[in-house]
């Protein structure tokens, strides 16, 4: 058994990592420490701890630790151990989408402009990211209008040119019309313009249109000038502050009483290409420093594209560390700058305005969906907690159930549930809705100390109508307690069609409510059916061999994989059997004896 205070004993007061752990052996938050005795042991002691810590150390069952050389190479495997097992304590960004890149494959002869949201280390230029895709589409456009660079995705040369040569959209490098260093010149102008050091290529450009319009060449001044106005209108759209410096992070935080907003704003050669936001939640009694250290680590990373700087509002307790490791990752210096005056600071001050703004935003919209149903539903107090069911089963075969949430008006897809029906015999839903309702409040009710399920639901929403209504009653009224019941009504077409209550009176509902009741009714049946066809899969495979003794998986493929079914092997000879890899004679005499 895991003595916890004699564990705390033998903790070395090296630097490391480590693992909190619940009774299930489930990690539950990683962290890294200078010094691990010091670090671990605290946690433990009666000293004032938010209600978030003083949660994770009643759940702390046992804890792991990895001792490393220094507190670098600690931040390292933190990282990787809290991707690889995102424990529920730990900031954790949920958001997966992968920001688009303009790419430049210096490395080849004749480079092209692309758009990619794959940035691989194989040498080329990648440019971003651009949080919103049309930026980056309209920026390589634009690069593609105003130089002639080639327009094919692959290069290869050709004894006659393509029609972008003809309309004077590619100088044909394919049949040799131009030469590498004067397609070069192009490449690096584009670099330029995407670095933001626009006024660089205006002053080069501007002596260009001169020497043109001397030789009395004006058509090329011409496209030239065309040129300079184009790049003058692109850099004023973009441009957002005076801040000089090239390539920059600006990562601003808010905070309600549900949720943290972290907006980062991705600024190139003074001007902004893109901003993005991050949704945390139950992360309200953390500090502010942890919060950003999180996000920091966790966004940086897979990211191959990190600034030359990452401002934010508060230094960071390991602020050193962290800038040893994006250096460590890229191929220049990363500093971590929390600016007291100035540009710098009103650009974080813009960064943290934003992400209240859109915190606010989404809570308005959160607040109105919470406001409409209890209005419609004629509820007393805001429905915060919502929870629907539903039934799968084929002619009462293989029954299952499945549960979704919706926490203040948001659907909760790790809180979904899925059961299997113990009690029903036959296909008859309405009793299987009765039985799993009965199951599931009976955690809540009788074991109040079960957070498995959490509280009790303020409104219960059936997949289906009165019947299904009816059967949720029947396992409510079992424990007396206080919950709305309602049902998802589809059409012949199995399409959601309304709410109804109890007294079959279908509700109005507005076209934003509508289209969240049928996201949260197709999210059941969707659990509910994969949950279905998950166990009639495994029934399907199931055979005749899973009862030998010595017949574990690989062996049973390797049978089937040979004679095809357990019919042929069953006709089969002992020596026979015996010569598929794995079975040797006493176990084909067994399978013989068994068939």
């Amino acid at each position: 058994m895991f003595d916890i205070k004699e564990e705390l004993k033998k903790l070395p007061k090296d630097p490391g990592v480590y693992l909190m752990k619940d009774k299930d052996d489930n990690i539950i938050y990683v962290g890294k420490a200078v010094n691990l005795k010091n670090r671990v042991s605290s946690y433990f002691r009666k000293t004032n701890k938010t209600d978030r810590i003083l949660k994770m150390v009643s759940l702390i069952d046992h804890f792991e630790y990895i001792v490393v050389s220094n507190e670098a190479e600690a931040l390292i495997l933190e990282c990787n151990l809290i991707k690889k097992n995102r424990p529920k304590y730990n900031v954790l960004l949920k958001d997966d989408k992968t920001y688009p890149y303009i790419k430049i494959d210096v490395k080849s002869d004749f480079p092209n402009v692309i758009i990619t949201r794959r940035v691989v280390n194989d040498g080329s230029k990648y440019f971003g990211p651009y949080a919103n895709p049309g930026a980056a589409k309209e920026m390589v456009n634009f690069i593609k209008q105003k130089y002639k660079i080639r327009q094919c995705r692959n290069f290869k040369s050709n004894t006659r040119a393509c029609l972008n040569y003809h309309i004077k959209r590619c100088l044909a490098p394919c049949v040799g019309n131009i030469s590498k260093e004067e397609y070069r010149k192009q490449i690096d102008e584009i670099i330029d313009l995407l670095d933001g050091k626009t006024d660089k290529i205006l002053k080069d450009l501007n002596n260009q249109m001169k020497e043109a319009s001397k030789k009395l060449n004006f058509e090329e001044a011409a496209y030239i000038r065309d040129r300079m106005l184009a790049i003058e209108t692109a850099s004023q759209k973009q441009k957002v502050s005076n801040i000089s410096e090239n390539n920059i992070d600006v990562i601003g935080m808010a905070k309600s009483e549900l949720e943290i907003c972290i907006e980062i704003f991705f600024v190139r050669g003074s001007k902004m290409i893109g901003r993005e936001h991050y949704f945390f939640d139950n992360l309200e009694n953390m500090d502010d420093s942890e919060i950003i250290s999180g996000f920091i680590k966790q966004y940086y990373m897979d990211n191959l594209n990190i600034p030359n700087k990452i401002m934010i509002s508060k230094e960071l307790e390991d602020e050193k560390v962290l800038e040893e490791w994006l250096s460590q990752k890229t191929t220049h210096k990363v500093v971590i700058h929390s600016p007291k005056k100035g540009a710098k600071l009103r650009f974080v001050e813009m960064a943290e305005k934003n992400s209240k703004v859109t915190l606010e935003n989404k809570e308005k919209t959160q607040n109105s969906i919470l406001l409409e149903l209890k209005e419609k539903l004629q509820m007393d107090k805001l429905p915060r907690k919502i929870e629907t069911y539903d039934i799968s089963n084929i002619s009462g075969e293989f029954m299952v159930a499945a549960m979704c949430v919706m926490e203040d008006g948001i659907i909760k897809k790790n809180l979904s549930r899925r059961f299997k029906i113990k009690t029903v015999v036959g296909q008859d839903d309405p009793r299987c809705m009765e039985e799993v309702i009965t199951r599931r409040l009976a955690h809540s009710v009788e074991n109040p100390e079960d957070k498995g399920f959490g509280k009790i639901p303020d409104a219960i929403f059936a997949d289906g109508g009165i019947t299904q209504i009816r059967a949720v009653r029947k396992a409510v009224d079992k424990y007396g307690v206080d919950i709305k019941i309602f049902g998802m009504v589809k059409n012949d077409k199995h399409q959601t069609r309304a709410l109804m209550d109890e007294d079959r009176n279908e509700i109005e509902i507005s076209e934003k409510l509508f289209n969240l009741i049928t996201l949260f009714q197709d999210t059941v049946h969707d659990t509910a059916i994969s949950y279905h066809r998950k166990l009639r899969d495994k029934a399907l495979t199931k055979s005749e061999l899973d009862d030998i003794d010595g017949i574990g998986e690989a062996k049973k493929k390797a049978l089937i994989k040979e004679f095809g079914s357990v019919e042929r092997i069953r006709e089969a000879s002992v020596e026979e059997i015996a010569k598929v890899k794995g079975i040797n004679k006493n176990l084909a005499e067994e399978i013989k004896k068994v068939l």
